[in-house]
């Protein structure tokens, strides 16, 4: 019923879900890991196109679960992993170690970004 409604998505081995709030990143992810997940992170086009959908739906950019690393540039995973899919927008990631999360826009493509204002919750699990 709730893939019928388009709250949750499948995409290889993942559930992809959203709850539909708008907040910055430590509560979204404390959303997501308290409901037995953690912030979405493609590693994959098709992982990508599943929250791009949700994206899309709610004309909302969403928070993903990769992170800045203690070097300037560097990417990773929530878990420490290094970044092996991206899918950023021309000439980004740009904040150089300002900017420590990355943001989905509503065409698919990643841009970093403080992570302080308020995006889309998608969770992955």
């Amino acid at each position: 019923v709730l893939a019928l409604m388009g709250m949750i998505r499948k995409a290889g081995h993942k559930i992809f879900a959203s709850n539909g709030k708008n907040v910055d990143f430590a509560a979204a992810l404390q959303s997501c890991e308290s409901a037995g997940g953690t912030l979405a992170a493609p590693r994959n086009e098709e992982e990508n196109q599943a929250v791009l959908q949700f994206v899309k739906q709610y004309n909302q950019y969403t928070y993903l679960g990769i992170k800045e690393s203690e070097t300037a540039g560097l990417f990773k995973y929530l878990d420490g992993t290094s970044v092996n899919y991206t899918n950023w927008y021309s000439n980004e990631p740009t904040g150089k170690g300002t900017e420590k999360c990355v943001e989905m826009y509503t065409d698919g493509t990643w841009n970093d970004r403080v992570c302080t204002v308020y995006r889309l919750t998608v969770c992955e699990f």
